[in-house]
Order: C-alpha cells, then structure tokens, then sequence
C-alpha cells in the first residue's frame, strides 16, 4: 500500500493543529508542480492518507503545501510563514511517508516520521 500522510502540531499551544489545509503535489518532468489531493487536518491535527485512492507512490519530487496564514488568522494570531511548502524525494521503492510538521507563528520543522 502507498501512503503519504501529516500530523501537524502546534507547538505555541501544545496541542494539534486541527483544520490546516494540507495540498499534495508531484513534479512533473518539465519542472510544473502537479495537485495530487488536498485534504485539512483533523481533530488530531492529522491527515491519514494524502494520496488519492488507488494512487501508487512513484518515484520522484513530491511536496506538501500547509496553509498557515488561515489557521492562524482563525485565532486572530499574526504569522511570519503564510504558507510551508516541504518538498521531499521519493525513491524507487518506497512507498510510506510521514511528514510531520511542528508549527508555531514564527517557526516551523519538519522531518521524515514512521
């Protein structure tokens, strides 16, 4: 089974960013970004599956948009990052990613999670 998926987390607050919209791209051979699927994060602050169904993960360039701007207008909150693209590499046989990302209104990391 393929799978990328998200878990966002605020750490400002402690707790798990919930209703984030998340968008999946692949890029494509000429360089242009290509939408996979969009999704928001839920109570959890998590996105299970972000590849449409009967996706298969191929090797390639992939990236995650976070729409910040709107999850922290929502709490009247101010941010430096608007919008966090993660593009991550996917190699030839892989076929599970968990990108979490650790969110706060002037900072962000991410990782490859399991």
């Amino acid at each position: 089974m393929s799978r990328i998926s998200t878990h966002v987390l605020d750490v400002s607050l402690g707790k798990p960013a919930k209703d984030v919209s998340v968008r999946l791209e692949r890029r494509e051979q000429s360089g242009d970004w290509a939408a996979l699927f969009s999704s928001r994060t839920g109570a959890d602050g998590r996105c299970a599956q972000l590849l449409p169904p009967n996706e298969t993960l191929v090797a390639g360039v992939y990236r995650l948009n976070f729409d910040a701007a709107s999850y922290f207008q929502a709490q009247e909150i101010a941010t430096l990052y608007p919008l966090i693209e993660v593009a991550f590499q996917v190699l030839e046989g892989e076929s599970e990613f968990h990108i979490p990302l650790l969110l706060s209104p002037y900072g962000y990391t991410t990782y490859r999670g399991s």
